[in-house]
């Protein structure tokens, strides 16, 4: 099952998220996809969309479990895995308002 995430970003914050998700996407590739398969996450993926009130990401998480995702990564001690949170967490600028209109599977 796919799971969404939208939230705001702080805009001083965005090139900060950017660089970072292009080093996990990049150089960390194969740290990331290990904390995934240990999420039990089988694809993920984040865009980022220019809002009049600023920019919002979107993250796509594939997996059955998402409350065992979210838990396996909150408890992670691996250094990609702290260092997501807080460039995460540090960028973070509350749940964007949205609204679904498809989810169909």
């Amino acid at each position: 099952m796919i799971h969404l995430n939208v939230r705001r970003l702080k805009p001083e914050m965005r090139e900060s998220v950017e660089r970072w998700l292009a080093e996990v996407s990049g150089p960390l590739r194969s740290e990331a996809i290990e904390t995934l398969r240990a999420e039990g996450v089988t694809h993920e993926t984040a865009l980022i969309l220019d809002t009049s009130d600023g920019p919002v990401i979107v993250y796509a998480m594939e997996t059955d479990d998402i409350d065992q995702a979210r838990a396996v990564g909150a408890a992670s001690t691996r250094p990609i895995d702290q260092r997501h949170h807080e460039v995460m967490r540090a960028a973070d600028d509350g749940p964007a308002p949205h609204h679904l209109v498809l989810n169909v599977s």
